[in-house]
């Protein structure tokens, strides 16, 4: 017959070594949330400009971006263009149609002074960083301000 298989036996000083290993990356993980060291955190600051924007799906594939406040379209999509806007704007629309929300509700396009641009959706409480998604890609949405050159416009040269 053969004889009965002990367990392997962990030696005391392992066992007591792995438990205080635990112990200090406890402690030094509280110690660290209530001190704060090693937290980044950004400096407040203030918006310098605010848009409220509504965005429209028309039939022909177009979106239509409306100014909320002065019921004005400020700018067309066109259909296949704007990838980024469209993006942003399919995934705020799902937030909204899994809370039940309306779509009618505009969004706040909020410029900070420190130069970045947030998109938030006040019905939801969803804030996007833009510039999260590259310079190229903000940039798309600081022609909402009005202060970028649109760059599906068509662009005339004269020569003299």
């Amino acid at each position: 017959m053969s004889e009965p298989m002990d367990r392997p036996q962990i030696p005391r000083g392992v066992l007591i070594g792995a438990a205080t290993l635990i112990v200090i990356s406890l402690l030094l993980a509280f110690g660290t949330r209530v001190s704060g060291v090693g937290v980044t955190r950004l400096a407040s600051v203030d918006a310098v400009a605010t848009r409220m924007l509504r965005f429209e799906d028309r039939s022909d594939g177009a979106v239509a971006v409306w100014d909320a406040k002065q019921n004005e379209v400020i700018e067309v999509l066109a259909p296949g263009t704007n990838g980024f806007v469209r993006g942003v704007m399919r995934g705020l629309a799902r937030d909204r149609k899994l809370l039940g929300v309306g779509h009618d509700a505009a969004f706040k396009l909020i410029r900070w002074a420190d130069g970045r641009m947030s998109l938030e959706d006040p019905t939801t409480g969803r804030t996007i960083a833009l510039e999260a998604f590259g310079a190229d890609n903000s940039r798309v949405f600081a022609e909402f301000f009005g202060d970028q050159p649109n760059r599906n416009a068509l662009v005339v040269s004269s020569v003299h």
